[in-house]
C-alpha cells in the first residue's frame, strides 16, 4: 500500500509541475473544455446561481414592500 501511494504522489507532483510550464494558452483552451463540459452537462453555472439568488432576494423584498 506505501507503494502504491508512494506512486501516486511521485504522479501527482508530475502533474503539478507541468501545470505549471504550461502556457497560458494552453490553461486558456483547459478552462474553456472545463466551461464547454459544464454547459454540454447542464450543470448551473456560477454567474447563474448568483443571478438567480439576487432574483429571489428582489422578489423577496418586492413581496414584503406592498
Amino acid at each position: 500500500m506505501k507503494q502504491f501511494r508512494k506512486r501516486w504522489q511521485a504522479v501527482a507532483a508530475l502533474e503539478r509541475e507541468e501545470q505549471r510550464e504550461a502556457s497560458v494558452a494552453l490553461r486558456w483552451q483547459q478552462l474553456n473544455a472545463i466551461l464547454r463540459l459544464a454547459i454540454g452537462l447542464g450543470l448551473p453555472l456560477r454567474e447563474q446561481f448568483e443571478e438567480e439568488i439576487v432574483r429571489q432576494r428582489w422578489a423577496k423584498l418586492k413581496g414584503t414592500q406592498l
